[in-house]
């Protein structure tokens, strides 16, 4: 009752951080019916693909041992290369489909997640052995879910290979009169249309129960209003994220800054201590501050400046003013458009005279 109640208070969906939290420990949305899927489909391919060459083998080997029988000899000796062929004879008829399935069980939880690889499962928990709690999971809502589920699946599964049998019925009892080669090829070709009968029955399964297995786990991270408060306050509040997140908006507006400075007309100087790249063109209302900086991005930008050649003019009242009263990307103030067209213009007037 008191989970069921702390289960009704949470009412928010859950934050991406939480949900990344939730994947770091393994926690993750996860149906066995899509496994099943995928482990019946490649049970199925293997038998299309394997199941002519091996049963061949298999005759083959069978015949010959049984061609030879009176030759085995009767010691010890001679019992354990025979089981030992035998066993090798086995696991090369079963290599193949196991492998198989085995790859399509890897496929079907990659498929549904990212591969997660964490210790936190492994560690004891109180609740897994607590009587209890094992009671409530006996009793509770998915226990009862899980068995309508598999009442379902042996329904459906037992519907669709009971009609495709009633369906082959008279095929059946010839069964008896062919011979073992003969009658292996029917069983094959039946078991296959029984098998594909039964995938088409289970992807509406699957479907469902990965549907279902979603919005469970979604469920269950949703938060209460007082853990939404309290996460949002440890993300925005914490002054090493905030210091973090200030550090990586300083350095992607520097790394901007720097790639514009190419792009401006002039950059005034103090000279040592501000430097301010302006960028004018003709139709521009007012020239448009691309990049400032103090003492050493001064520098920085001083020097990219005259990498790219674009003049550095020294004026030292004006560089500081500019440099408190302009952002990046905004309009010089108007208070300045004279000094700046003045620098400007004797800037466009050396370009002219170079020109």
């Amino acid at each position: 009752m008191a989970e069921g109640a702390e289960q009704e208070d949470k009412t928010e969906e859950p934050t991406q951080r939480r949900i990344d939290r939730a994947i770091e420990q393994g926690n993750v949305a996860n149906s066995v019916e899509i496994n099943t899927f995928f482990m019946l489909g490649a049970f199925t391919l293997a038998l299309m693909l394997a199941a002519g060459p091996v049963a061949t083998k298999l005759m083959t080997d069978i015949r010959a041992f049984l061609a030879h029988a009176h030759a085995i000899p009767s010691d010890p000796q001679a019992y354990a290369g025979l089981a030992s062929r035998v066993l090798i004879i086995f696991l090369q008829a079963v290599a193949i489909p196991a492998g198989m399935v085995g790859a399509a069980a890897l496929a079907a939880g990659m498929i549904q997640h990212k591969p997660v690889f964490t210790a936190q499962s492994l560690i004891p928990k109180f609740e897994r052995v607590s009587p209890m709690s094992g009671m409530k999971r006996l009793l509770g809502v998915e226990a009862l879910f899980q068995f309508g589920k598999g009442l379902a699946k042996l329904v459906v599964v037992g519907t669709v290979a009971g009609t495709i049998l009633w369906g082959e019925r008279d095929r059946l009892e010839a069964f008896a009169q062919l011979d073992p080669g003969s009658a292996l090829r029917a069983v094959l070709s039946l078991s296959l249309k029984m098998m594909g009968g039964v995938l088409a029955a289970y992807v509406v399964i699957a479907l469902g129960d990965a549907l279902y297995q979603r919005h469970r786990w979604r469920n269950r991270l949703r938060m209460s209003k007082e853990e939404l408060k309290q996460e949002h306050k440890e993300s925005e509040g914490n002054p090493e994220v905030k210091g973090k997140r200030k550090q990586l908006m300083h350095a992607r507006v520097k790394k901007r800054m720097m790639a514009a400075v190419p792009t401006a007309t002039v950059v005034v100087t103090n000279p040592t201590h501000f430097a301010v790249a302006l960028r004018y063109e003709p139709g521009m209302g007012a020239p448009i501050c691309v990049a400032k900086g103090v003492d050493s991005l001064a520098f920085r930008i001083r020097s990219v400046a005259t990498d790219a050649g674009v003049p550095v003019i020294e004026n030292p009242p004006l560089a500081r003013a500019l440099h408190a009263t302009v952002e990046i990307d905004d309009e010089i103030p108007a208070e300045h458009y004279r000094a700046v067209a003045e620098v400007i213009g004797f800037v466009l007037r050396l370009r002219k005279r170079a020109a």
